[in-house]
């Protein structure tokens, strides 16, 4: 298998669009425009690059972003092996050289002297320096830079600095309207549509907690485990309190509070 297959999207990804940001990624990578994506955890981000992906038949390399990340992590970086040393390229790189759509999910948790690598590869000169093999890798013509993250996560400590963001075009997410929502839910695990709908009330109850008591409110995600759960034969006030209510916060108040609501919405 080439590099270029193993990176493919094979399948084609479930999606349901929310708007027009179908059309939007197109003409963005039309032009080979850099792209960043914002949303709250689990509301799809992913999920629609991955699809983008798939409906250009385009190769995906997808990095989860962490603190640790270094510069050689995405770039490359030189190994030892029993003939000496040889050179191993990034993901970063990687996506350069084949044509990739190259995705830094959660890019904010990268460590700030980690994300000015990706700098020259955002403007025209669409270039990614190698300064310790003393390279300079032209990007292919095929290339396009995607980044995410949650808005809601935002600090002085961890934001992106203008000199980064203003080398994207944006595209807002959010979770789906309730009924959009639940036949997603309903697609992805196979439940009934009246069951998705109950989860979806329960989540858009705990979401009305986001600031007050809850730093996020439940996604989407969550709701689809939910509802594998119960199609797994779990009792549905069982399946959303594992799924939505105890992954999300310790404190018992609001896990009272969520739970009444779970009892009340599936006692209707």
């Amino acid at each position: 298998m080439s590099t270029i297959e193993q990176y493919k999207v094979s399948v084609e990804p479930f999606y349901a669009a929310q708007s027009r940001e179908v059309e939007w990624y197109e003409a963005a990578y039309n032009k080979r425009l850099p792209v960043m994506v914002k949303g709250p955890t689990g509301c799809g981000k992913s999920r629609f690059i991955e699809y983008m992906a798939w409906k250009l038949k385009k190769p995906l390399i997808t990095v989860a972003c962490n603190e640790d990340m270094t510069a050689s992590d995405l770039v490359g970086r030189y190994l030892l092996d029993a003939d000496g040393t040889r050179w191993v390229d990034g993901p970063l790189t990687t996506a350069a050289r084949i044509g990739a759509i190259c995705y830094l999910d959660e890019i904010v948790e990268a460590r700030q002297d980690t994300t000015v690598v990706i700098h020259p590869l955002t403007d025209h000169r669409r270039a990614l320096p190698l300064d310790k093999k003393g390279e300079v890798i032209e990007a292919h013509a095929d290339f396009q830079l995607v980044i995410s993250y949650n808005p809601g996560y935002q600090s002085l400590m961890k934001d992106l600095k203008q000199s980064t963001k203003q080398r994207f075009v944006g595209m807002d997410f959010d979770y789906a309207p309730a009924d959009l929502e639940a036949s997603i839910i309903a697609k992805e695990a196979g439940v009934d549509e009246e069951i998705a709908k109950k989860i979806v009330t329960v989540g858009q109850a705990a979401r009305h907690l986001k600031g007050h008591g809850l730093d996020e409110g439940i996604s989407t995600r969550l709701m689809v485990y939910a509802a594998n759960l119960i199609d797994s034969g779990i009792s549905a006030t069982d399946a959303c309190r594992m799924a939505m209510v105890r992954p999300i916060t310790d404190d018992a108040d609001i896990r009272s509070t969520l739970d009444h609501a779970i009892d009340a919405v599936f006692a209707e």
